[in-house]
């Protein structure tokens, strides 16, 4: 699982190692105000060639979290300056994950981490997910994906006056239990905001740098975000930093006189910070370098074989994939697609049989997910498809008795 998603090319990776050496001794930190520094202005010039077009100016911060506040701040702030203050609300997908600061959770939609805060979080629309495990059967992703769009459509339709983004985490919503969506949504969504006048924004924090298969899950749907959220893989699972690119026509209403108080006034004192700035150019350059993209091709091919036999695992509703995304979904009765009771945590059986057998496969919930490094070999993949056939055996063979640790509220759900 990439160290939570982070990790692509391997702990201590001698490319990015050397270029973090080379910066420490030039310059650790300076404040990203009122200064600047070469690391920096060399990442936001690849970034902004690397990323689809449109998007021209590069906001920095320190994590995906507080890159998904720049994006729903910066967003409600350009309507303000455009004289359009109505539109202050926010529209989110279900069971979607954004973060776990309290804007970012507010467009969240998974109880675990968001009933507890409920009286601090903001007031969002919240639209049901595309997601294609729920599709009828005999019914295509595109179709599914295309027929659940009229959700959005009619909110957009009867409050677009009043919001000033969707966002979205394109293609896969990973806490929520790595579900997926066809990229028609994407389309969809992006000609409907355009419409509508609404903000899109991409959450690409997981699903950015190759996870799906692009270098950009936006890629597949041939659309331009409005805000594009990057984070985790940017650094190669070095340092944190987060990077929010958006367009130049939003930089431009921020962009006055000092008298207008029009400024964006948001900062984070580790802000563009020159080692993260190093270790993301070392990332940078392992993608252009070694064809990764491309080589990644292969590897989710082998992921797809090597998984392929639990499609007709009778505890196995669905194995589905995104790229170098895999997820395996069990469930108490499969005709029906009855999931098993969360206290059961069959999810911990498969974990912890994995530990047992040298492996790390961090589940969520009972979804058991492969979301590898890229530097990952063809028998590494293999084994870990043996090690998770075993586990999922284990996992589904008994009835778990569970004994409940005290404290817990009865919607408590553990991701493991």
């Amino acid at each position: 699982m990439s160290s939570w998603w982070v990790n692509v090319f391997g702990h201590a990776n001698p490319r990015i190692n050397q270029r973090i050496k080379d910066q420490v001794d030039q310059l650790e930190h300076v404040m990203l105000a009122g200064f600047s520094h070469q690391p920096v202005v060399e990442l936001s010039e690849r970034l902004v060639a690397l990323t689809p077009a449109g998007l021209e100016r590069v906001f920095y911060t320190d994590n995906g979290s507080t890159g998904i506040e720049v994006a729903l701040k910066m967003s409600f702030h350009y309507w303000r300056n455009s004289g359009r203050e109505r539109k202050q609300r926010f529209v989110t997908l279900t069971n979607s994950y954004h973060g776990e600061t309290v804007a970012a959770m507010s467009v969240g939609d998974v109880a675990l981490f968001t009933d507890t805060y409920k009286p601090l979080l903001l007031d969002t629309f919240k639209v049901p997910s595309p997601d294609c495990y729920l599709r009828p059967e005999g019914v295509s992703w595109e179709e599914h994906s295309r027929q659940m769009f009229a959700h959005m459509e009619q909110t957009l339709a009867e409050h677009h006056q009043d919001i000033a983004a969707v966002i979205v985490e394109p293609l896969i919503q990973g806490a929520g239990g790595m579900r997926m969506y066809h990229p028609i949504y994407l389309k969809l969504l992006r000609e409907a905001c355009d419409r509508y006048e609404v903000h899109l924004i991409h959450d690409e924090i997981a699903v950015g740098f190759g996870r799906t298969g692009t270098m950009f899950a936006c890629e597949q749907a041939g659309i331009t975000p409005d805000f594009l959220c990057l984070s985790k893989a940017l650094t190669g699972g070095y340092l944190p930093m987060a990077a929010v690119l958006t367009t130049d026509r939003l930089y431009q209403a921020f962009y006055d006189d000092y008298s207008t108080l029009r400024a964006f006034l948001h900062s984070h004192t580790y802000t563009g910070n020159p080692l993260a700035c190093a270790a993301a150019l070392a990332t940078l350059d392992i993608f252009a370098e070694d064809n990764v993209i491309e080589a990644n091709k292969a590897l989710a091919a082998r992921m797809a074989s090597a998984t392929a036999h639990l499609a007709g695992h009778p505890h196995v509703a669905e194995v589905r994939q995104t790229g170098m995304a895999l997820a395996i979904e069990m469930v108490q009765d499969k005709p029906s697609r009855t999931a098993y009771p969360w206290q059961e945590r069959r999810g911990l059986k498969v974990y912890q049989h994995a530990l047992e057998r040298g492996a790390l496969l961090r589940p969520l919930g009972s979804v058991v997910y492969f979301l590898p490094p890229y530097c990952i070999t063809e028998e590494q993949i293999d084994f870990l498809a043996a090690v998770a056939s075993e586990g999922i055996d284990i996992a589904t063979r008994d009835t778990v008795q569970v004994a409940m640790p005290s404290g817990l509220y009865p919607g408590f759900r553990d991701p493991g």
